[in-house]
């Protein structure tokens, strides 16, 4: 999902963000050239346990 033409965010609900989903998320920012990204776990007790902010 793109949000303004400046952030990228991935949704997910895995029981643990894992290194293949960080790697994931910042293909899509290398190849669009956006500098930031959220990857959002909905798989959590309560959510902001599962905003990770994401940096190119």
């Amino acid at each position: 999902m793109l949000v303004e033409n400046k952030i990228v965010i991935e949704l997910k609900s895995v029981k643990k963000i894992e290194d293949i989903h960080l790697s994931q998320i910042l293909t899509y920012m290398k190849l669009g050239k956006y500098k930031v990204g959220l990857l959002i776990n909905f798989n959590v007790t309560s959510l902001r346990y599962g905003i990770k902010h994401v940096v190119n």
